[in-house]
């Protein structure tokens, strides 16, 4: 069922609890605490549009400074969420994993986060579907099982090696533990100990890792995988290959649950900043990279190397479509493995994808669909 095609009229929000809440919570991150994982920079001084504000004053959004996350680093540097949402102050933070960036959902010190499709199972099933609601998809594919050139490996078999990946239980943490068990190998989830070593730790801290050999690989998304090859690795698997058509869901955007309820304008705007940057991106890729690049040298001080940023942006496919099959099969895999809270079942209504559909329906491009998991036709927005 499609959303009225005119948006109700909402009365402000200051919301002074959850902002108070918002800010010291940033603050922590600032003094180098973190969520489980320290982010890469602190929370950018709000940017915001001409015009009047939307029914909220501001909406914090977070991301990574990932090549899988370039729809939100292009649309900040380039401004088409500020354009969109007018009057309403955006303000950012940038996160090394999605496990801390959930929290930071949960707390409230963000409305709307990029992240990767096993913290947002993990997050909607704990919060038996109150913490969270997947609005869009953002990318696809970018994830590579790369191993130091001069390890030796028989074919695919990384018996005996140490393997990294960002974070545990995030999407690539899941997707080499569930490989791992397609090959017939034990290695205790929780633990990383096994016929494989499997060290968590942040994207930031792993090429560091691979170059000083304390690692000998890693399953990781763009841009470190071209990072590593970079640092004398190998790609010994790209994750494309394991799937169907090549196509996997890495990046997602969610929302808070309140938030979509109070603000709908506000997510709908940031959809459409959203929806107008990939469409940006894919039309001019050249210039997508480089305000990719800025945006990534921006919050990390440093920018891509441009063979590395090359490398990484052959990988990724920049999507709309949230891919929810893929997301499903996910969670399945996740589920066998012992790493969620729920089984694929509790996931029913972690879609709604209305908002997006409308906001496609708009440019004349077809609607996406949520694998039967959306939230019911009767609810409204």
């Amino acid at each position: 069922m499609r959303l009225s095609e005119r948006s109700p009229a909402f009365p402000r929000s200051r919301r002074p609890l959850r902002a108070a809440l918002a800010l010291l919570l940033l603050l922590f991150l600032a003094a180098g605490c973190g969520y489980g994982s320290r982010a890469p920079g602190a929370a950018a001084a709000p940017a915001v549009g001409t015009g009047p504000p939307l029914s909220a004053d501001e909406v914090s959004v977070g991301y990574f400074a990932n090549v899988t996350h370039a729809t939100a680093l292009a649309g900040v540097q380039k401004g088409y969420f500020t354009r969109e949402l007018g009057g309403t102050r955006l303000r950012t933070q940038v996160f090394n994993g999605g496990p801390s960036a959930l929290e930071a959902l949960n707390a409230g010190a963000v409305d709307i986060a990029w992240m990767g499709p096993s913290p947002a199972v993990n997050g909607y099933l704990r919060s038996e579907g109150r913490g969270l609601r997947i609005v869009s998809g953002a990318a696809s594919g970018g994830v590579a099982l790369v191993v130091d050139g001069d390890a030796k490996v028989r074919g695919t078999d990384v018996r005996g090696l140490r393997i990294a990946t960002p974070e545990a239980g995030n999407t690539q943490d899941v997707a080499l533990l569930h490989w791992i068990r397609e090959q017939g190998w034990e290695v205790d989830p929780r633990t990383g100990r096994g016929d494989v070593t499997v060290v968590r730790q942040s994207s930031k801290e792993i090429p560091t890792s691979f170059r000083r050999g304390t690692i000998d690989g890693a399953w990781v998304p763009e841009p470190v995988a071209a990072q590593l090859v970079a640092a004398g690795g190998r790609v010994l698997l790209d994750e494309s290959d394991l799937w169907d058509d090549g196509a996997f869901v890495t990046a997602l955007v969610v929302v808070s649950p309140s938030f979509l309820a109070d603000h709908p304008d506000v997510v709908e705007a940031v959809l459409r900043g959203s929806v107008r940057t990939n469409a940006w991106l894919k039309s001019r890729p050249a210039e997508g990279k480089a305000a990719v690049n800025d945006a990534i040298e921006t919050v990390t001080g440093r920018p891509l190397e441009s063979g590395v940023l090359d490398a990484a942006w052959r990988h990724v496919s920049l999507t709309d479509d949230p891919l929810a099959a893929t997301l499903a099969e996910e969670a399945e895999r996740a589920d066998r493995l012992g790493l969620l809270d729920g089984s694929r079942a509790g996931l029913d209504g972690i879609f709604d994808l209305r908002l997006l559909n409308r906001v496609l329906a708009q440019r004349d491009e077809p609607a996406v669909d949520d694998a039967e998991l959306g939230v019911a036709a009767t609810e409204t927005t």
